[in-house]
């Protein structure tokens, strides 16, 4: 695990802002992903990191990951004979 670094929430105009420290090299401009989980944490990486970001998470999953299928639940079936007529 790398730094730690603190920092505080502040509004700006209607919206939250946070003030990231210059440490983490990020430049002017440059845009972020951020994730936030179901326990409060946030995750963020650069855009042009994204791909890197989502192979990692691949490669993190177990060999068995879905070895038991994706346990879904049985789908009533539909009537598609005149949904090409149907808008949007």
């Amino acid at each position: 695990m790398g730094e730690e670094y603190k920092s505080k929430v502040f509004k700006s105009g209607n919206s939250l802002a946070l003030r990231l420290p210059k440490a983490l090299g990020l430049q002017e401009g440059e845009e972020v992903t951020l994730v936030s989980h179901d326990d409060g944490s946030f995750f963020f990486w650069r855009q042009d990191r994204a791909r890197e970001v989502l192979m990692g998470l691949y490669g993190s999953m177990s060999a068995g990951f879905m070895a038991d299928g994706r346990d879904d639940t049985a789908q009533d079936d539909r009537d598609w004979s005149h949904a090409a007529t149907q808008a949007a």
